[in-house]
């Protein structure tokens, strides 16, 4: 994790803090932490993009697929349609 060196102050109403206040005590951190993390969810960075999607290509279902010739077949039919 980068050190933390910004300060960031935001006015929110006393519902929302009650909220924040409580979740923080449920999970035993800081009310930071959790505006640090609602931060990320919502704007992640490229990597956190790419790692997310390489996870719901891993848990995808297999399918399945030709064999090798058969791909080989159907690429050189596609090649002879373009010419």
């Amino acid at each position: 994790m980068s050190m933390l060196t910004r300060r960031l102050q935001v006015l929110i109403d006393d519902e929302r803090h009650r909220r924040l206040e409580a979740e923080a005590a449920r999970r035993g951190v800081a009310v930071a932490v959790l505006v640090r993390e609602a931060l990320d969810a919502a704007y992640p960075t490229t990597a956190d993009e790419r790692r997310a999607a390489a996870d719901r290509i891993l848990a995808a279902d297999p399918m399945p697929v030709p064999d090798v010739a058969e791909l080989r077949r159907e690429l050189e039919e596609l090649r002879g349609r373009r010419g």
